[in-house]
C-alpha cells in the first residue's frame, strides 16, 4: 500500500543512505520467479517491497490489524 506521498514506496522527503541504497540494489536482483513473471522496474519494485517490510517492522501491530491475510486478525 503506497501513500499518495510516496515515491516508488519511500516518502518523497526521505533520503536513502548508502545502507538503504545497498539493500535496495540487492532486493533489485530478482528472484527466480521474479524473472519469469518479469519486471518494468526491479528497482522501484525493490523500493516498494523494502518501504512495506520496514513499516511491518516499525509498526509490527498496526500492520497486523491492518493486514487481510493475518489469521487471527480481530476486527473492532
Amino acid at each position: 500500500m503506497r501513500d499518495a506521498g510516496t515515491t516508488n514506496g519511500y516518502d518523497a522527503s526521505m533520503s536513502h543512505t548508502p545502507e538503504d541504497d545497498d539493500r535496495i540494489a540487492s532486493r533489485a536482483e530478482l528472484l527466480p520467479e521474479e524473472t519469469e513473471a518479469g519486471s518494468d522496474d526491479p528497482t522501484a519494485q525493490a523500493e516498494a517491497i523494502l518501504a512495506e517490510s520496514d513499516e511491518r517492522v516499525d509498526d509490527p501491530e498496526g500492520t497486523r490489524r491492518e493486514s487481510t491475510q493475518t489469521p487471527d486478525r480481530s476486527d473492532p
